[in-house]
């Protein structure tokens, strides 16, 4: 079994109300996530999950919120010795803006992304304002989609899972690790997702929903499902991982 390391790369950030992470719980606390790449390491190819942002702020505030360094798309690879043109692979957790800036650079790479995602973009929802087909388009007309319809494996060691908490065609990504089965949530959470405060695990809650979601209640079992599979598990927005150099 091949086996990856995994390489969290900071490419923007956000700042809003916290509830828009953790459902009906932080309403009026300003919170700040970071946005990723991931870098995966370990077979033949160059392989990325997200993209990340165009124009990231670069601001030593933003920087201290998340407790680790923003780069843009350019230098964040350059970190790990590559460039947009060296990347083989890129797996998408979903299609909000914040998550796909950078596609068209990657001219050489295939994109792995859900059909249900691909409906979104194209024809989203008024309350789906994070789509924007515009950065898309050039990866759709050179034919570098690879649409996912099912559960399946990317390579030797990685493979995919749909899962609509978030958008109705995320996808979590599992890594096989030397330190065991490492997941990429599909969804857009923080460690506090699945780790509840007393007074949310008091109410008899295992997990919070991201404010954002498909159906709250499936949301809730998807979470369960996920966090009990993993081994490592990676919320797509926990800002612990911008000071983290590898996973795995």
């Amino acid at each position: 079994m091949a086996q990856y390391t995994i390489h969290p790369v900071v490419m923007g950030t956000k700042v809003f109300d916290k509830s828009m992470m953790t459902y009906q719980y932080g309403q009026g606390e300003q919170y700040t996530i970071p946005i990723y790449t991931w870098v995966l390491k370990g077979g033949d190819k160059h392989i990325l999950v997200d993209t990340g942002e165009m124009n990231p702020i670069q601001s030593k505030e933003r920087e201290e919120a998340i407790g680790g360094k923003i780069y843009t798309f350019e230098q964040g690879l350059e970190k790990h010795g590559l460039t947009p043109l060296d990347i083989d692979i890129v797996i998408h957790t979903h299609l909000h803006m914040d998550h796909c800036e950078n596609d068209y650079k990657c001219e050489k790479a295939s994109f792995y992304i859900h059909e249900k995602e691909l409906d979104a973009i194209h024809d989203p929802h008024p309350l789906d304002y994070r789509y924007l087909e515009d950065y898309i388009d050039e990866i759709e007309e050179n034919n570098q989609i690879e649409i996912i319809r099912e559960d399946c494996e990317i390579l030797k060691g990685i493979y995919v899972s749909h899962t609509p908490v978030h958008t109705k065609g995320g996808l979590t990504v599992y890594i096989q690790t030397k330190k065991g089965l490492a997941a990429i949530t599909g969804f857009c959470v923080i460690d506090e997702n699945f780790n509840p405060p007393p007074e949310i695990k008091g109410m008899e809650m295992d997990v919070i929903p991201p404010g954002t979601h498909v159906d709250v209640y499936k949301a809730y079992d998807i979470m369960k499902q996920v966090q009990n599979k993993a081994d490592i598990l990676i919320p797509l927005h926990e800002p612990r991982f911008s000071a983290i150099e590898k996973i795995g």
